[in-house]
């Protein structure tokens, strides 16, 4: 499972102490609440980074292409469409989950959160490459940074979203998730928590523009 470092504070219940204040984590600068965040590729590691330590590490290919940073794009499909059949062939237990390309195993990997944190499933490519693979939004994904957001309408009526997004966003979710979960159903408050976030993945996602006729 991804390390996730500096997005610790996403994953813990608020306290009454002083927050630490944060570093780079590659050169020990302080740097304020909003701030780059770069993934270690080999050790599936989120770091957090000053701006230049961001810039320098914008490029795919710098540093031998150990250290990517992540992105900060938000896109959606108002076309995209999944069956219940399509999403139960992939045996994700809930109706969340997240999917990226891991460069290192060169494999897709899906995750999903949970009241422990991010749960890691098996993905059979079958199932991926017959459903949300074979989505529009699929094709822009980059690997280890960005990642695939599917959520299912709870009603379970074959109606389901999914954006692509900066893999530190699917993180924050897991925070929420870990943080206001409570019960079997997770409760009132964590479903208000979930529904404002993605009303903000919504607000921030660029959507793709139709096919050229020539494609449909």
């Amino acid at each position: 499972m991804t390390s996730l470092g500096g997005l610790r504070r996403f994953l813990v219940e608020p306290t009454n102490q002083e927050p630490v204040p944060e570093r780079c984590e590659l050169c020990a600068t302080p740097i304020p609440s909003l701030h780059p965040h770069l993934v270690q590729v080999a050790e599936r590691k989120m770091l957090c980074a000053c701006g230049p330590c961001g810039f320098l590490f914008s490029n795919p290919g710098a540093g031998g292409g150990g250290y990517r940073r992540v992105p900060d794009r938000y896109l959606s499909d108002p076309g995209f469409r999944l069956s219940d059949a399509q999403w139960d062939e992939l045996q994700i237990p809930v109706g969340m989950a997240f999917f990226l390309h891991n460069s290192a195993q060169q494999k897709m990997i899906a995750c999903y959160p949970s009241p422990a944190g991010a749960t890691e499933s098996e993905l059979e490519l079958e199932a991926w490459a017959a459903g949300i693979g074979s989505a529009r939004l699929a094709a822009e994904l980059e690997p280890d940074v960005e990642a695939l957001l599917v959520r299912r309408e709870k009603a379970g009526n074959g109606t389901a979203e999914c954006l692509l997004v900066p893999i530190d966003a699917c993180y924050r979710l897991v925070g929420l998730v870990r943080m206001h979960w409570r019960g079997f159903d997770g409760g009132a408050d964590a479903w208000r928590e979930i529904d404002a976030f993605f009303d903000g993945l919504r607000d921030e996602a660029r959507p793709l523009l139709p096919r050229p006729a020539a494609e449909v």
